[in-house]
């Protein structure tokens, strides 16, 4: 499923050609996605302008000028792309491992500078969907996520706060989105291991009884910071399904733990094998000689 660099590449690849157009038509080829689409979805977007693109955690959010905002969530694989994309790559109409039945939703655009072009949302499993709010503070989808990552109000002491007396694994605490928003499996286990903190340990034990962040707690701040930016700058990962505006992702290439059970770990001077272990249900992956507890 996409994550939070994920999401943010495709804000980024649909921003400048869709901010500022007008949706002239919507298409709509289906009735749902993993729920129906919203009643009366296609007046409602029909001759409005798009004012800007923005994302909150792992939600695309887009502006209409008209009030409303268009929310997007991805699921597992679900896509926008541009059926004619000026960019300095080869124009492609459908990217690879896609094809014309899954496209469920197309908008026919028009920009003041790119002129016509169609927009098309994909999604072979349809575990995506689409919701529209007069006021998108109201979406419950919203309501109660943590900080951005990325953003002013994250950090070690906010973590704290949150942490302190949590007896959860570091990784659960990390996972849940009241406490930071966008974070998923693959980044939670590659900030961990550039923390160089186990992700068994509970929560807790990186809080001093003062309440206070632990130093470690401190370098899993910078550690997620670093490691989505990382991510962002080279299109996210592309691990199966996801694919970018512009194609896919290339962080996979530069994965330390996540999905490299076996393989020695990078850390410099560290003799330690990457081990997969399972927890709440999902993969773990992290090194038992250079991942501590504190």
């Amino acid at each position: 499923m996409p994550e939070l660099p994920e999401v943010e590449t495709v804000r980024r690849g649909l921003a400048p050609w869709l901010e500022g157009a007008t949706i002239e038509r919507v298409t709509l080829n289906r009735a749902d996605l993993r729920f129906p689409f919203p009643k009366g979805l296609k007046s409602a977007l029909e001759g409005q302008q798009v004012t800007h693109v923005g994302r909150r955690a792992k939600y695309l959010l887009v502006g209409l000028s008209g009030g409303k905002t268009l929310l997007s969530h991805l699921g597992m694989t679900g896509s926008w792309r541009f059926a004619e994309h000026p960019i300095d790559k080869p124009p492609r109409y459908y990217e690879p491992g896609t094809e014309p039945k899954h496209d469920h939703m197309v908008w026919t655009l028009n920009h003041p500078r790119h002129g016509a072009s169609h927009l098309i949302y994909a999604d072979p499993r349809r575990f995506g969907f689409i919701d529209l709010y007069d006021d998108i503070g109201e979406s419950p989808y919203l309501k109660g996520l943590g900080p951005e990552p990325l953003g002013n109000q994250f950090s070690a002491q906010q973590m704290a706060a949150a942490f302190e007396g949590k007896k959860a694994p570091i990784k659960a605490a990390l996972l849940d989105q009241r406490v930071v928003a966008g974070l998923g499996n693959i980044y939670v286990a590659e900030a961990l291991h550039r923390a160089h903190i186990l992700p068994t340990i509970e929560a807790r034990t990186l809080v001093t009884k003062s309440g206070k962040p632990k130093k470690a707690l401190e370098d899993l701040a910078f550690a997620v910071r670093e490691v989505l930016t990382a991510a962002i700058e080279v299109g996210g990962s592309t691990i199966r399904d996801f694919r970018s505006v512009e194609g896919a992702g290339y962080f996979q290439h530069n994965f330390a733990v996540y999905d490299r059970e076996g393989d020695p770990c990078p850390t410099p001077l560290c003799k330690g094998v990457v081990k997969r272990i399972v927890q709440s249900g999902r993969s773990t992956f992290y090194c038992p000689a250079c991942q501590k507890a504190h």
